[in-house]
């Protein structure tokens, strides 16, 4: 059993056993299917196309919730040998509650819950808008995708301290609007949160123009605010996009570093260094 949960293992995690160099058979087609998932849902928003291929689109979800289903088990099985140093309850109540873990579990969700409980048409239109989430599985196969993964772990810091000061702006600029324009247009800027629209409109210079200030000092501010909102929301995108270059960097150096070594023999290979390739 031991030997067979090792092959299973190997299977569904090669990418993390052999650097992402390689792929499993069974990893090539759980990411064909994920693909699959997607596009099916897609193709489903289509009024026509729904209706007259509706069975085969349940048939398809049908199988493709078995098969998602019996990939979130066995992973569950597998979490012993994932997480080594914990028990095996421990290990996979670990993997249950960890992102990939949920992520699997919402991935099928959506589908048994209707059997379940009893739901309203609402439920149910945001239970199937669920399914959307088997996209986020992909990262578990993409180097792209957990390399963003990793960028936003290292800089969440950052981006929580730049949130909270985007937060503190938006609201003291909604309620400064507020008082402005509040006796000029009771009807648009009725609540400090209908002044949170626009200063959300402003700050992000969509300005979709339908509440704006009319009075002199509500235009001066709101041209203020504007600019100031040019730089701060700016601040996200220069923190992630600082953050995936050092990323990016370490990567090619890794990569450099394992050239280096020959990849048989496990020797340093210097440069100028007589070494040749050992045969296989």
């Amino acid at each position: 059993m031991s030997s067979l949960r090792k092959k299973i293992y190997d299977q569904l995690y090669s990418h993390n056993l052999r650097k992402g160099r390689n792929v499993s058979i069974t990893e090539s087609a759980i990411f064909l299917l994920i693909i699959l998932n997607v596009v099916a849902i897609i193709v489903e928003s289509f009024p026509d196309i729904e209706s007259r291929y509706r069975h085969f689109f349940y048939l398809f979800e049908v199988v493709s919730v078995v098969i998602f289903s019996v990939e979130y088990l066995i992973r569950i099985w597998l979490a012993p040998l994932r997480y080594p140093e914990l028990a095996a309850g421990a290990a996979r109540w670990k993997f249950i509650t960890s992102t990939y873990g949920l992520i699997d579990l919402f991935a099928i969700l959506p589908f048994y819950l209707p059997y379940l409980v009893t739901l309203d048409g609402r439920l149910l239109r945001i239970l199937r808008l669920l399914r959307i989430v088997r996209v986020f599985k992909l990262n578990r196969y993409s180097r792209s995708m957990q390399l963003v993964g990793d960028v936003f772990r290292e800089v969440k810091n950052d981006l929580i301290v730049t949130l909270m000061v985007c937060l503190m702006l938006l609201l003291v600029a909604s309620s400064i609007m507020f008082y402005l324009e509040h006796d000029a247009q009771p009807t648009r800027f009725t609540t400090i949160l209908d002044s949170f629209w626009w200063a959300v409109a402003t700050l992000t210079t969509v300005g979709y123009g339908d509440i704006y200030p009319i009075t002199g000092w509500g235009k001066l501010i709101s041209g203020f605010i504007a600019i100031l909102g040019i730089g701060l929301v700016a601040l996200p995108a220069a923190i992630l996009s600082s953050a995936f270059i050092l990323k990016l960097n370490e990567r090619k150096s890794e990569n450099n570093k394992k050239d280096l070594y020959c990849p048989h023999c496990g020797k340093r290979i210097d440069e100028g260094d007589t070494h040749k390739l050992s045969p296989k």
